[in-house]
């Protein structure tokens, strides 16, 4: 069946942005909550959208839903009329806050959570410009006591100073190597760590002396990608958050004999006087680290 382009109403936005919600969802009830609906009221918007162009657009069976040609065929204009009606809402908008916020952040806290606190914060405040600088915890303190950054993820292994810093993450800190790897059985035991400075270097080389376990310093790394590449290589153990250690890494077995490094906290300092937008970006990144 054909359609008469020039007598047709206009395909209206919502419904399009439902269609492709369930392409690429794959089903009606998981795209029922992208778009904030009933799975009900996404089966009929769905049933107009095919009345009105006159085919069906899905084939639905008790496993998985797939589109028809006739929904492939739809799917790429449907992309592309919903960014058009985005892009031309966000052309008209005027956004309530605007103006620059400057996070700081430990690498490690911000390979995990960034991505999604800029992606997210990006969309709702799109006139808000962030700047991000990436450092040692004790430069980032000190920068946000001289006013040079709105807000900093400090990891700390202490309690923050009271009505100083809030403390928005804590986490055990286990030692980690390889997946089959020998260098916890080496000994002296090599360990890569961060510079002087970082709490997990304090608290892993405490750990060792209390135990009286001899061990040498084989590499250092600012970065987790470089401490994850001597893992991987086999060249040491390392003290990691559990939720960074990921297969092909493991934590070292309870046999290995090393002792237990306790836990360690991810504080947020923010600089005396902030507004408005470093509250707001404050509120992303402590409902990001929530999830961890």
């Amino acid at each position: 069946m054909s359609v008469d382009a020039s007598a047709s109403p206009l395909l209206e936005s919502d419904l399009l942005r439902t269609f492709v919600a369930i392409a690429d969802s794959g089903s009606f009830s998981r795209a029922a909550q992208q778009v904030h609906r009933t799975p009900a009221a996404v089966s009929l918007q769905i049933k107009r959208l095919e009345q009105q162009l006159g085919c069906r657009l899905f084939e639905r069976d008790a496993r998985r839903t797939r589109l028809t040609l006739d929904g492939e065929r739809l799917l790429g204009y449907a992309r592309r009329l919903v960014q058009l009606n985005a892009e031309a809402l966000s052309a008209f908008a005027r956004p309530a806050l605007s103006g620059r916020v400057i996070l700081g952040t430990a690498d490690d806290v911000g390979t995990r959570v960034l991505p999604t606190v800029l992606s997210d914060f990006a969309r709702a405040y799109p006139a808000v410009q962030v700047d991000v600088l990436v450092g040692r915890s004790l430069e980032l303190r000190t920068a946000v006591d001289r006013g040079e950054l709105d807000l900093a993820l400090l990891t700390t292994s202490m309690q923050p100073a009271v009505g100083r810093d809030l403390i928005v993450h804590c986490e055990p800190l286990v030692w980690a190597a390889c997946d089959a790897a020998l260098a916890w059985q080496r000994r002296p035991l090599p360990v890569c760590l961060a510079a002087e400075g970082c709490p997990w270097r304090a608290q892993a080389l405490h750990a060792l002396s209390q135990a009286g376990i001899a061990y040498r310093i084989a590499y250092v790394s600012e970065h987790y990608a470089g401490q994850r590449a001597a893992l991987l290589a086999d060249l040491a153990v390392a003290p990691l958050p559990r939720s960074l250690v990921r297969r092909p890494l493991r934590e070292v077995p309870s046999e290995a004999g090393l002792p237990p490094l306790g836990s360690y906290q991810v504080c947020l300092a923010r600089r005396s006087g902030t507004n408005v937008m470093v509250d707001r970006l404050a509120e992303h990144v402590i409902a990001a680290l929530e999830k961890l």
